[in-house]
């Protein structure tokens, strides 16, 4: 399997609307010259523009478990992969859910075909996480985000460890890692510790050059 890069748009004002379009376009671009892996994690109201825009593969930020009915304000699974989106990202420290919620969501991604990408704040999470079978777990330091000291340096051990205990429990589900990924070294030595690629926001999210950023980040993999 090639390395993936999944880059989180969150809020920022540079990945927002008709600017999301615009990095959607420059990770596009990236990774048909590089012949990399670029994924997109977008918000809800962006989904469709993106996923119309670019042929890179789009997640939603976050889903909830709920079934079609009277929920206003909740966000469901059979919308966003209606409006184009393959896989949602779950847990991500910003938007923290108890592990009750996270069996219940994934269950419910299940359902429609929805990948999951769950970020776990710690191995301990991360073990329980995989009981519930996602796609993809990734774990991310809290601490360690949109700082630009990169776990794959300054926590290896434990992303080494993650990647050991995740093949234990299900070798099915792909490890990732994220938190102050800001260059190619870092994102070579996530690979280089067992993991199939990185997520990570700010370092081509609030970029000058998001592009530059990109082609740096994927030229050791």
């Amino acid at each position: 399997m090639k390395p993936i890069l999944v880059i989180n748009f969150k809020t920022y004002e540079k990945a927002t609307g008709k600017q999301a379009v615009k990095l959607a376009k420059a990770c596009e671009e990236v990774a048909k010259k590089t012949k990399t892996k670029i994924w997109l994690a977008v918000q809800i109201a962006d989904i469709y523009r993106v996923s119309e825009a670019v042929k890179l593969p789009v997640f939603s930020e976050h889903v909830d478990y709920q079934e079609p009915d009277s929920f206003t304000g909740s966000i469901l699974v059979e919308d966003v992969k209606d409006n184009g989106a393959i896989g949602t990202l779950l847990n991500h420290s910003e938007h923290r859910l108890k592990l009750d919620v996270i069996e219940k969501t994934i269950k419910r991604c299940k359902k429609v075909k929805l990948k999951t990408l769950v970020c776990a704040a710690s191995v301990a999470e991360a073990k329980k996480i995989a009981k519930f079978k996602p796609d993809y777990i990734a774990y991310e330091a809290p601490s360690l985000i949109g700082t630009g000291r990169s776990i794959s340096k300054f926590k290896h051990k434990t992303v080494k460890q993650f990647v050991e205990e995740l093949k234990k429990i299900d070798k099915k589900i792909i490890p990732l890692t994220g938190a102050g990924v800001s260059n190619g070294e870092d994102v070579k030595a996530a690979i280089d510790l067992g993991t199939h690629g990185a997520l990570l926001a700010s370092a081509v999210t609030k970029a000058k050059n998001p592009k530059k950023v990109l082609l740096d980040l994927v030229r050791l993999i």
